[in-house]
């Protein structure tokens, strides 16, 4: 079997840099009114992946595993496509266009075709274009520039690892941010996530760099949040949520209920049968939240056609256990008000204060539920997910207490997601 290594975003930061990047980027020979303390243009970001893929146990980590990666905010800003403000605003000054240019056509070379078959690489019509203008680095730049414009992402992938199917989607360049109107994804991307999810495999794994699912008090409050920022308490309220959306980071795919919406009716379709034969699990993966745990999602009876007294509520046949796996792996340790805050809204408390204010807006309850059943934990941790045939299996491991002179991981939770019995049984 291969061993994959998942990387879900902000492998550098272009918005917090170590002393030697910043000491480089404040002595700036050229005139650019980017702030001084963050990355400008591509040369700098070139610097910034020298540094972080330099070290030589990365370097022989990267040489050993084959690696699958997606961007996510820190690659260009912390607030990167938050909102429509954040993007009207951003445009605004002189020197973004620079920064998205350099930073998306430094992510193309150095994360995203290393995510590419050598037949893909062959024939991906994006390659071609670069490799056949006469400046392969202005035609990156144009690239880059024109995705940002026209909000389209270019940089979702599948990858199918023997009979599992790998599908990481881009849940941060290809952003409608409309308000009203708000997608993860576009339409026309969506579609192409839907075919690729579609199919006879032994595990469905849907990796993206922010949470599908997140503990109830969190889910609730951004989605609360978005609704708030779309009218649903008149505008003056409007206003103060979209201040509440950029300073608590509301942008997980409950904070963009289409999409969300979108995605639980294609997982309810795939674990269902609906879509072809179940795989034996769905298991979504993520990270961002700088904490890590697993969540158990089931689905919601469903109601007949009928209206009135002969309406009945008829249970769903899933045939597939479906799981979110989040680890916020190597990052900035939650300091204690940052932790205790977390615990707060992901507390049994924190759920009825989200589900209150989701009802006050008028949203309704979405149509799967989910339990956390490990976490949070708030170390450092590297999670490993082995499957082998129709079985599945998730560790979670933390270097925590270990002396940095010999490194050791200690077993935080492991549990089993899928069985070859179960996959029968369930069959």
């Amino acid at each position: 079997w291969p061993h994959v290594l998942l990387m879900l975003g902000d492998q550098v930061y272009a918005d917090d840099l170590s002393p030697a990047l910043e000491r480089m980027t404040r002595e700036r020979d050229t005139e650019t009114s980017a702030p001084p303390d963050e990355l400008a243009d591509f040369e700098e970001y070139a610097l910034a992946y020298q540094e972080a893929w330099s070290d030589p146990g990365i370097r022989w980590l990267l040489s050993t595993i084959s690696t699958s990666m997606i961007f996510d905010d820190h690659e260009i800003s912390a607030e990167w496509k938050i909102s429509q403000a954040w993007v009207e605003e951003m445009r605004a000054k002189d020197w973004y266009a620079e920064r998205i240019a350099g930073g998306l056509s430094a992510y193309w070379v150095y994360q995203h075709l290393g995510n590419l078959s050598p037949d893909e690489l062959e024939h991906n019509a994006l390659v071609r274009r670069v490799l056949d203008a006469d400046s392969a680095g202005s035609a990156l730049r144009e690239l880059a520039l024109e995705v940002d414009r026209s909000g389209e992402s270019r940089w979702s992938f599948q990858r199918d690892l023997g009979r599992t199917r790998l599908l990481m989607l881009d849940s941060r360049a290809g952003r409608q941010l409309a308000p009203g109107e708000r997608r993860m994804v576009g339409e026309g991307e969506w579609e192409w996530i839907e075919r690729q999810a579609s199919g006879d495999f032994d595990h469905l794994l849907l990796a993206s760099s922010v949470p599908f699912i997140l503990a109830d008090g969190l889910h609730y409050t951004e989605a609360w949040n978005e609704a708030i920022c779309d009218g649903a308490w008149g505008s003056r309220a409007a206003a103060v949520a979209e201040r509440m959306r950029r300073s608590a980071a509301s942008d997980h795919w409950a904070s963009f209920q289409r999409s969300f919406n979108d995605l639980t009716r294609l997982l309810e379709e795939l674990a269902t049968g609906e879509r072809g034969e179940p795989p034996a699990s769905i298991v979504m993966l993520s990270g961002d939240v700088h904490h890590c745990y697993l969540a158990e999602v089931g689905f919601r009876p469903r109601r007949d056609g009928a209206r009135g007294p002969q309406a009945r509520w008829r249970p769903q046949a899933a045939r597939s256990p479906v799981w979110q796996a989040v680890c916020s792996a190597f990052r900035k340790e939650l300091d204690g008000g940052e932790q205790r805050a977390m615990a707060a809204i992901n507390s049994p408390a924190g759920g009825v204060m989200g589900r209150t204010l989701a009802a006050s807006a008028g949203l309704e309850h979405p149509s799967i539920g989910w339990r956390i059943l490990d976490g949070p934990h708030y170390e450092n941790h590297v999670a490993t997910l082995e499957l082998a045939g129709r079985e599945a299996r998730v560790r979670f491991e933390t270097p925590s207490g270990s002396d940095w002179r010999d490194p050791r991981l200690r077993l935080t939770f492991e549990r089993q997601l899928a069985t070859e019995s179960e996959a029968h049984a369930r069959a």
